[in-house]
């Protein structure tokens, strides 16, 4: 196992590129589920797991590893399944979510696929709402279910969900010019919550899945002889997308002369393993850890604030 896991910095070089690598797993079944490696810290047999009284149904226990403790969620019980049986044979997939460590455990793991991003697709539209997928691909003719970590993560400890007073007050609730953010995430949670927070400072928004949607809606656009540039204050995007990640659709404003001006904000579950060298690269205006509905609002106002309009 020690074998399965390189260093993530080895790795940087797939940034950029709409490039991915997944970690393969299983669950209690024959499923076969993937993860990005870059949230993932390390990989070990499960050791012995303390149970906490009264804890969700979803947390198996906590283990002492590596000098902290941290929590093991059954992946399989948080996606409606029958829980992982054998444990002690099982594996922990510790990884890094929104500056959070946790751990994951899942019945077996197999191997890590180099991987595009165009090749990682939606759920299919007959899944339904209620399904825990951000994603779905295909390795060796098996499909492959990318989980949307950050609703099951959500369910268990939900995070804040309302900005404070103190930055509600700072936003543009009482001010005459209307603000508007595009909002592209793949996680309907994440999608949801952004909005919440852009909503109570007074600003429109408009939500789309990923990447590849958000450059077209911006191409179409300019085709229907409309400047983005003038209507969007701001876009907040996931950098881990289906189609097309973030730091691919930010390069790809950026690049564009007629879209450069526009204020990209990438906001991201990525964290711990997180290249900021990369956010430069593709010249993303600022960065931000997911969760903190407060620090999204004062991030959010600060970039609007230094947004220059440019008259038509």
């Amino acid at each position: 196992m020690a074998g399965l896991m390189e260093s993530v910095n080895q790795r940087t070089q797939l940034v950029g590129q709409n490039r991915l690598e997944l970690l393969l797993f299983k669950l209690a079944s024959n499923q076969v589920y993937g993860i990005n490696v870059f949230k993932v810290k390390e990989v070990l047999q499960c050791p012995r797991l303390t149970v906490l009284p009264r804890s969700s149904s979803v947390v198996r226990g906590v283990a002492y590893i590596r000098g902290r403790t941290i929590s093991v969620l059954d992946l399989s019980i948080a996606t409606g399944h029958r829980p992982i049986a054998n444990v002690h044979d099982g594996f922990i997939i510790i990884t890094e979510y929104n500056d959070v460590t946790q751990g994951f455990l899942v019945s077996s793991v197999e191997r890590i696929v180099n991987m595009n991003w165009e090749a990682i697709h939606p759920p299919p539209k007959g899944s339904g709402k209620d399904n825990y997928l951000t994603a779905v691909t295909e390795v060796d003719n098996r499909l492959v279910e990318i989980l949307d970590v950050e609703r099951i993560l959500a369910e268990v400890s939900p995070p804040p969900r309302d900005l404070s007073a103190d930055v509600i007050r700072d936003g543009f609730t009482t001010k005459e010019e209307k603000h508007h953010v595009l909002i592209v995430d793949d996680s309907s949670v994440a999608r949801n919550q952004i909005r919440r927070c852009c909503e109570a400072l007074g600003l429109e928004t408009t939500l789309l899945n990923d990447g590849r949607q958000a450059l077209a809606h911006l191409q179409e656009m300019l085709e229907q002889g409309q400047d983005p540039t003038q209507f969007y204050s701001l876009i907040i995007s996931d950098i881990e997308m289906p189609e097309m990640d973030g730091y691919t659709l930010t390069a790809n404003i950026k690049g564009h002369p007629r879209l450069s001006r526009i204020h990209v904000l990438l906001h991201t579950s990525l964290s711990g393993v997180f290249n900021k060298a990369m956010v430069e690269k593709v010249g993303a205006d600022d960065f931000l850890a997911k969760f903190n509905p407060d620090e999204l609002g004062r991030r959010v106002i600060a970039q609007i604030g230094l947004r220059v309009p440019v008259a038509v």
